[in-house]
C-alpha cells in the first residue's frame, strides 16, 4: 500500500467516528442504531492502525536490506546500496580520511571489505564500493525530492550507536532547510542547502542511512541532528536533517560515471573572503581577500578589500551566512550583492557561478 492509501483510510476512520458524533449529538435513530454505529466505528479505527502497520513492515522488508552497517577505523556509520555492482553511498564524515572499510549488510554478519570511490566534503556525500557483491545484494530506490511533502510519514533505518538494522518513526518537518554542520564531532563544516527535516530519530551512526516514505522510496540520507546550544549542545530531540535524494543521485551518479563531482550544483560568486568584525566585536560583513579570475565576483567587479553585507534579501555578516545565502542558490541564477567600498555602499547585479 502506498502513502496515500495509509492516508485515505486513516481519514475514513476519522470521518466515522465524527459520525456517530454528529448522530450522537442529534439524537437522531434508536438506541440499538446508536450501538451498532459505535461498534462500526471501534472496528474500523483498529483496522486502520493494522493497514499502517503493515506498511511499515513493508517498507522495512523492502529497504532495510538496502541499508549497511560501515566500518571505518574505530567509528560506525550507515550506508545505502546505491547499485547492483556493489556501490554504497553514505556521508562524507561518515568515511572520514580512510581509504578502506569494513561493510556489514542487513542480512549477514558477514564483514565484506570496501574501497572509496570518491568522498565529497562540501556536500558531504561519499561513495564507497564494495571489493565483492554478496549473492542477493539489492539497491535501494530513490524517490523524487520535489514531491516530498511536510507531514508525510517516513522511517529512518541505520545504525544508531551501532545498533545495526535499526529502524525508527517520524514526520517530514519541513522541506528546502540550509543546515551548516560542526566540525565538532567529526562533521564536515559543509552547509548543505535544501535539507529534509525529520521528527524521526536521527543519532550517531544513522549517519549515511536512509530516510524512507511509505512508498520503499529513500527520500533523503540523514546526516545531522540539531543541538540546543542551552542544554551544552546536547542533541535537539526530534529535529534531524537529511540530504535529499535529488541531490544524493546527482553527486552519486557523477563519482560513479566519472571518479569525482564535476558539476556540484552548487552556487559560488568565487571569492575568497573572511569575516570582518566592528569596534566592539561584532560581525558585520564579508571581507574580500581574493577575486578569482572570470569568476561571478570578478565579472560583476568586485574588488578585493570590498565588503559584501547583502546577497539578494539576505542580510551578510559572516561567511557562514554568506555561505548559507549562496546555498539557497543555484549555478547561473541573478541574483543582487550589496558591498561597501571606501565607506561607500554600492549594489551590483551578479550571474552566480559554481562552486
Amino acid at each position: 500500500m502506498n502513502a496515500s492509501r495509509a492516508r485515505s483510510r486513516l481519514g475514513a476512520a476519522v470521518l466515522l467516528c465524527s459520525a456517530a458524533l454528529l448522530s450522537g449529538c442529534t439524537g437522531s435513530g434508536s438506541g440499538s442504531g446508536a450501538k451498532a454505529d459505535a461498534t462500526t466505528t471501534q472496528a474500523a479505527v483498529p483496522a486502520a492502525a493494522n493497514d499502517l502497520q503493515d506498511d511499515y513492515r513493508k517498507v522495512i522488508e523492502d529497504v532495510l536490506p538496502s541499508v549497511v552497517q560501515i566500518q571505518a577505523g574505530n567509528d560506525l556509520g550507515s550506508g545505502v546500496v546505491y547499485d547492483g555492482r556493489g556501490h554504497v553511498v553514505t556521508n562524507a564524515h561518515v568515511v572520514g580520511d580512510g581509504r578502506t572499510f569494513r561493510v556489514t549488510t542487513a542480512n549477514s554478519e558477514e564483514e565484506l571489505s570496501a574501497r572509496l570511490v570518491y568522498s565529497y566534503p562540501e556536500q558531504d556525500l561519499a561513495v564507497i564500493k564494495l571489493d565483492r557483491s554478496p549473492d542477493g545484494l539489492k539497491a535501494a530506490r530513490f524517490g523524487d525530492s520535489a514531491k516530498v511533502e511536510v507531514g508525510q510519514i517516513v522511517l529512518a533505518m541505520g545504525s544508531p550507536l551501532g545498533l545495526s538494522s535499526s529502524v525508527t518513526q517520524g514526520i517530514v518537518s519541513a522541506t528546502g532547510r540550509t543546515v551548516t554542520e560542526s566540525r565538532s564531532g567529526g562533521g564536515t563544516g559543509a552547509t548543505i542547502g535544501n535539507m529534509v527535516q525529520t521528527s524521526a530519530a536521527i543519532n550517531p551512526g544513522n549517519s549515511g542511512g536512509a530516510l524512507v516514505n511509505l512508498d520503499s522510496e529513500v527520500i533523503g540520507i540523514p546526516t545531522l541532528a540539531a543541538t540546543d546550544p542551552g542544554l551544552g549542545d546536547s542533541a535537539a530531540p526530534g529535529i534531524g536533517f537529511a540530504i535529499p535524494a535529488s541531490m544524493v543521485r546527482t553527486i552519486a551518479d557523477q563519482i560513479i560515471e566519472d571518479g569525482r563531482v564535476t558539476d556540484s550544483g552548487r552556487a559560488a560568486l568565487g571569492i575568497t573572503a573572511r569575516t570582518v568584525v566592528d569596534a566592539e566585536y561584532r560581525a558585520v560583513g564579508v571581507d574580500v581577500v581574493e577575486v578569482r579570475e572570470d569568476g561571478a565576483a570578478d565579472r560583476a567587479g568586485i574588488r578585493p578589500d570590498d565588503i559584501i553585507v547583502r546577497l539578494g534579501d539576505a542580510e551578510i555578516t559572516t561567511i557562514t551566512s554568506l555561505t548559507e545565502a549562496l546555498a539557497a542558490e543555484k549555478p547561473g541564477e541573478r541574483t543582487t550583492v550589496t558591498y561597501t567600498r571606501d565607506g561607500r555602499e554600492r549594489t551590483v547585479d551578479v550571474t552566480l557561478g559554481e562552486q
